[in-house]
């Protein structure tokens, strides 16, 4: 996607978001950010009067994108038909899969800014657990109304991040791995309910 004609506020933050995710926070400098995006100084502090207003910036937007994509991706499944079967959960295998192998994949930025910056940067990890319970809102949404709903889904959600985690600290086959665990976690919680 070319981005030079977009606004300069919109262009640095699809290039933070680019470069946050790609190489993290600490390891992307502002002059970086400013050069990639092609606007000045003045331009760039204009709208982002620090490196933390970015960040939290970077982390509103990519919650946006990732969860936009998780919704779609679920949606792709069939998930809605699959509730009435009890076997919706299942399709969040197939979701993380298809995740995993998207040659851009390097971890939930939530978990990653967490650990880079953690209460350094104010209100990241707000940001990050708003992301995580409107994650497990969506997962929930996959189940039929139960007084175990919550607590499923939030096991569910669990096992998703865990998987996440160990996808992103290895190569291909790893990957496969930890989409294997995840189903067979989500069939024994299926299996429970």
């Amino acid at each position: 996607m070319d981005i030079s004609a977009l606004p300069a506020r919109e262009r640095i933050l699809l290039t933070a978001h680019e470069l946050f995710y790609a190489d993290g926070i600490r390891a992307t400098g502002i002059d970086r950010v400013i050069a990639a995006s092609g606007v000045t100084k003045v331009t760039f502090y204009r709208h982002f009067p620090s490196k933390d207003d970015l960040v939290r910036a970077f982390l509103d937007h990519r919650h946006g994108v990732w969860m936009a994509w998780f919704v779609d991706a679920l949606g792709r499944r069939d998930a809605q038909q699959r509730i009435a079967l009890g076997q919706a959960l299942l399709v969040l295998a197939d979701v993380m899969a298809e995740w995993f192998a998207d040659p851009l994949f390097r971890g939930c930025a939530f978990i990653n800014s967490v650990v880079e910056v953690g209460a350094s940067v104010a209100g990241a990890a707000d940001i990050a657990r708003e992301h995580k319970r409107e994650m497990v809102e969506v997962i929930a949404g996959l189940l039929p109304d139960g007084p175990q709903r919550m607590a499923v889904a939030q096991a569910a959600a669990l096992g998703v991040d865990g998987a996440i985690v160990k996808a992103q600290m290895g190569d291909a086959a790893l990957a496969r791995e930890a989409v294997d665990d995840l189903r067979r976690l989500l069939d024994a919680l299926v299996a429970l309910r």
